[in-house]
């Protein structure tokens, strides 16, 4: 059974900016004295923000919180483009300055569903090698575009030279799974007629988990056009190591999830009880799924659906999945 002085469980960190995802973990890993530990989705080094966090044995669900809508703010710098398409790349193209009016309906024609070509510099893999890799290696990379949703695009502040063009501004973002920030701005700027890259990154939402509640939020700095301008000014040292901050670990000690019906609820999975402690050590066994072993009858799930498995003592099981089409398979089993 599940002990709640173990390590499994689910951890929201505030990851400051100027560090890599991997080593904001450090903090997570002291305080839970643990190395199981694995992220939703990495931010860049430069960007800051929310990080949800597997640790233990809920390890297994860190693949299927990926699947989350995550909202940013942005703040995008005008006139240059760069290879990386943020600050610490080199300058590949440079363009008049945009007016309000031409950003203003650039957002608008990338807002909603639209086809999206991922950066040379990330994680995509081509021909069996990560595309970033290979542009380091100066090798052209063409990805396909894909398909992606921005359900939301906000301006939110604007800074102007002297003669009224939009030097910075700041966009608040609500995106589906996939979506590149960094191509939204490179795009956004080309359609207003100019070359723009990203500055700042601040990840605020992913899925039901905010910002907010996560532990380190209290530390970070006010996000707008003049803090990213600063922040980019600075290097960043991919090698430093996270600060070993003790006040951080208590608070990741009092704030880390147990995989409770509430947290599953925020993950955005359904609940199913198992329906004896026979049921459950024939679940855990990984015995084929049938309605016998549940309290509901599987056949009344939803289809495309994800369902948490709680025992009769609500101690979190697994997932198991009603696919399109009505087959029902596990997911994975927690023991």
């Amino acid at each position: 059974m599940a002990n709640l002085s173990s390590p499994d469980g689910i951890v929201l960190l505030a990851k400051k900016p100027g560090l890599t995802s991997f080593s904001s973990l450090h903090s997570i890993k002291k305080a839970l004295a643990t190395t199981k530990v694995g992220h939703t989705g990495t931010l860049d080094s430069f960007a800051q923000g929310l990080l949800v966090v597997c640790t233990g044995r809920l390890t297994k669900l860190a693949g299927n919180i990926t699947e989350f809508d995550k909202s940013y703010e942005a703040v995008i710098k005008f006139g240059q483009e760069t290879d990386t398409l943020e600050y610490t790349g080199s300058i590949t193209k440079t363009a008049p300055l945009p007016s309000l009016e031409a950003l203003n309906k650039a957002i608008s024609i990338y807002t909603g569903n639209i086809m999206q070509s991922p950066p040379s510099f990330s994680a995509v893999h081509v021909n069996g090698k990560r595309a970033s890799d290979l542009a380091r290696e100066g090798k052209k990379v063409e990805i396909p575009p894909r398909p992606v949703a921005v359900f939301e695009a906000k301006l939110e502040e604007t800074k102007t030279d002297t003669n009224g063009c939009i030097e910075y501004c700041k966009i608040s973002f609500t995106v589906s799974k996939g979506t590149y920030i960094r191509c939204l701005a490179r795009d956004i700027a080309k359609e207003a007629g100019s070359a723009g890259h990203l500055i700042g990154l601040y990840r605020t939402r992913v899925g039901n988990f905010d910002i907010k509640d996560a532990a380190g939020f209290n530390e970070l700095e006010d996000f707008s056009i003049e803090s990213s301008i600063e922040a980019s000014k600075k290097s960043i040292d991919l090698q430093k190591t996270y600060p070993d901050d003790s006040l951080l670990q208590e608070e990741i000690k009092k704030t880390i999830r147990q995989c409770d019906r509430s947290t599953a609820a925020l993950c955005g999975f359904k609940s199913i009880t198992l329906k004896d402690d026979e049921a459950e050590k024939d679940y855990c066994n990984g015995k084929p799924l049938r309605s016998a072993l549940f309290t509901t009858n599987l056949h009344e799930l939803a289809s495309d659906a994800l369902y948490a498995v709680f025992s009769q003592k609500d101690v979190f099981r697994g997932l198991i999945e009603k696919e399109i089409g009505g087959r029902i398979r596990h997911r994975f089993v927690i023991t």
